[in-house]
């Protein structure tokens, strides 16, 4: 049974009481974001629109996604990546479960040094694809041509943030490749890869 969005204490600025609010809007007052699904234009605009009122609102402070998300959308990840990219302070980002396709490209595109795998979190990289073939083939083209410049795109992105060459990134998305967090760090996609909490 769903127990719904848990509503913890938060104290706003300048208040004297705290209020109770949902656990997500908690997290996002402390910079924290959680992506942790399919990526969508509804669902990309939830943290570009949570990073721009942060960037607004101190541009000092760094922020933090949690990325555990299977891909989805091309442009809409484009758009967090570039958001990530555009806004003042740095964001980190930490895999943790699975960022495959547009999760991965969102995940390399945090500060660089700052992109961090938790233990046993697999990343997959490939090229972006479309399911858009049921027009007339004339659309069909020029969908193929916008694909490929897509491809082009996040080629580049892969190349510039993990420092591989472009021959070897276009070489390895041809396919699905799924890496460990330790080969996600060798290949460069993340930089550190977090150390488990020893117990006791």
């Amino acid at each position: 049974m769903p127990i719904g969005v848990p509503k913890v204490p938060f104290r706003l600025p300048g208040e004297e009481d705290a209020v109770r609010v949902d656990a997500y809007n908690r997290l996002y007052r402390e910079r924290l974001l959680l992506l942790g699904q399919q990526v969508d234009d509804e669902i990309a605009n939830q943290p570009i629109g949570i990073m721009m009122y942060l960037n607004g609102e101190d541009e000092a402070k760094d922020t933090y996604l949690y990325a555990n998300s299977p891909g989805g959308a091309v442009l809409a990840g484009i758009s967090v990546y570039d958001a990530m990219q555009f806004v003042v302070p740095d964001v980190h980002t930490i895999c943790m479960g699975l960022a495959a396709s547009m999760g991965s490209s969102i995940l390399t595109g945090g500060e660089i040094t700052r992109r961090i795998a938790l233990p046993h979190a697999r990343v997959m990289i490939h090229q972006p694809a479309s399911s858009y073939y049921d027009g007339q083939a004339g659309e069909c083209v020029m969908e193929a041509e916008e694909v490929l410049k897509l491809r082009d795109c996040i080629t580049r992105v892969y190349a510039q943030r993990t420092g591989k060459p472009l021959w070897m990134i276009s070489e390895d998305t041809e396919r699905d490749v799924f890496l460990s967090a330790e080969e996600a760090q060798d290949y460069g996609v993340v930089d550190p890869v977090a150390l488990e909490n020893a117990p006791g």
